[in-house]
């Protein structure tokens, strides 16, 4: 996510923090680069001329003159200017209202706005503990209506059924007063996309927002389409009046526009993320910590948040006991620990919230040796591959089973070979760790080069 950027904000502002003295002139040479780096991140000009600005206003001031360390200050500052432009503070949804609150989604076509909708819907389910009925009054695009009864039954959300004979309007009626009628907390409507902003889309939209009165209107917008992408939210927003915005496709943007541009030229606050294809696939936007991502210092607290929502501490409790008797930590145990880390986004996405000086090089997000989870699938046919006796026991993988697990996998001797490296290596740690905390644990349990950092600082 936005690694291009981060690399080179993360260069510039190293050359500058050791700075026991902030001139003019090395300020200026430092927002030269930044300005640069953002303007190749496609933010858009206004937006970058109003940031470096701000930033050499407060950097010039009586405030770092005084300063001890000027250097860090500057960092500080760069901070704090970043997170304002993103917008400050975490928004929330609002649904302080009579039930069903009731959201409108809007959005161009392709931008994943029916897939949001029901991941909006689990996020609701999973984190508000609310009731959701989902409907889509896209009667337009083939098969949208059915896309999103697929998507809700996966989720396990409830589905309100309409057809393309159907008005948009009496869909979106019909589906409110079910959800009156049933007690649901919360309703959802989906509405119709366009390849491009046009009258009919706008005349509709508005006038289905009249009828509905949604307490949020939220604008769904591709983040990889960069400075176009807060343009568009825009010109929506001048027609409909939204209330905030869900950028998705962000895990795939190494660019960062639109993330950065969207609050300015809108005024309308970044909700959500969308950060890939599940359901579960859906992140609260807090500008504070998205600002110290995009400057290369992590975001810690959305990792634990992330391990606290996803890890199951019942089965970490029995992986523990289990060391604590003596016993060994086997392929059974690596299968659970595997399934943790998918369930937390995979590598790439634990990387994103790591600091950059944190990530070893042969992991860096540009080296082109990430392996993209891929390794995680593959050590998982591996694992799957065997027998259970070899599971509990990996020192009776001969010559002839590992041959055979290979096979069954659609992979090779030496593949198994690293698995059971890798296994060792944990094995190992493990032993080291008997009695300690579970803290202590789960830092080491990520110490393998497969798994995650520790070990490799």
């Amino acid at each position: 996510m936005f690694q291009n950027l981060t690399d080179r904000l993360s260069a510039t502002l190293r050359s500058i923090t050791g700075k026991s003295k902030l001139t003019e002139d090395n300020i200026q040479s430092a927002l030269r680069e930044v300005k640069t780096a953002l303007l190749e991140a496609d933010v858009a000009l206004g937006v970058v001329k109003d940031f470096t600005n701000q930033v050499r206003k407060r950097a010039l001031g009586t405030e770092v003159k005084k300063s001890l360390k000027p250097g860090q200050l500057f960092v500080k500052i760069m901070t704090h200017e970043l997170t304002q432009l993103m917008g400050s503070e975490e928004a929330t949804l609002n649904l302080k209202c009579q039930p069903p609150a009731v959201i409108l989604m809007a959005g161009l076509q392709g931008a994943g706005k029916t897939t949001t909708v029901a991941k909006l819907g689990c996020w609701l389910k999973l984190h508000e503990k609310k009731t959701v009925l989902v409907a889509s009054t896209d009667i337009y695009r083939p098969a949208a209506i059915e896309q999103l009864s697929i998507l809700a039954q996966e989720a396990e959300l409830h589905f309100f059924p309409s057809t393309i004979k159907q008005l948009p309007k009496d869909i979106a009626k019909a589906a409110i007063a079910e959800a009156t009628l049933r007690h649901y907390d919360v309703v959802i409507i989906d509405t119709a996309g366009r390849l491009h902003i046009d009258d009919d889309m706008m005349h509709e939209l508005k006038a289905l927002q009249q009828l509905i009165n949604p307490i949020e209107t939220l604008f769904v917008v591709d983040a990889m389409t960069g400075q176009d992408a807060a343009n568009s939210a825009k010109i929506f927003n001048e027609n409909v009046s939204l209330t905030g915005i869900i950028l998705t496709k962000i895990d795939s943007d190494a660019r960062g526009g639109a993330a950065l541009s969207v609050k300015f030229l809108t005024g309308k606050p970044i909700k959500f993320l969308g950060t890939g294809e599940k359901n579960n696939a859906l992140e609260r936007f807090y500008p504070d910590r998205m600002a110290s991502r995009i400057l290369g210092m992590g975001d810690i607290l959305s990792l634990i948040e992330e391990a606290e929502n996803n890890i199951d501490s019942k089965k970490v409790d029995k992986l523990i006991k289990k060391i604590k008797k003596g016993k060994s930590f086997d392929f059974n145990d690596l299968k659970e620990q595997l399934l943790q880390m998918k369930k937390m986004g995979g590598i790439a996405s634990m990387l994103n919230k790591l600091p950059s000086n944190m990530i070893p090089a042969h992991l860096s997000m540009n080296s082109g040796q990430l392996m993209q989870d891929k390794s995680l699938v593959r050590m998982n046919a591996l694992i799957d591959s065997m027998t259970p006796e070899e599971r509990s026991n990996p020192d009776i993988l001969s010559g002839s089973r590992k041959k055979r697990i290979a096979a069954g996998a659609g992979a090779d001797i030496p593949a198994v070979n690293q698995l059971l490296k890798q296994y060792k290596q944990l094995s190992k740690t493990m032993k080291k760790i008997k009695g300690k905390n579970l803290n202590s644990l789960m830092n080491n349990m990520t110490g393998t080069n497969t798994m995650s950092f520790n070990s490799r600082r």
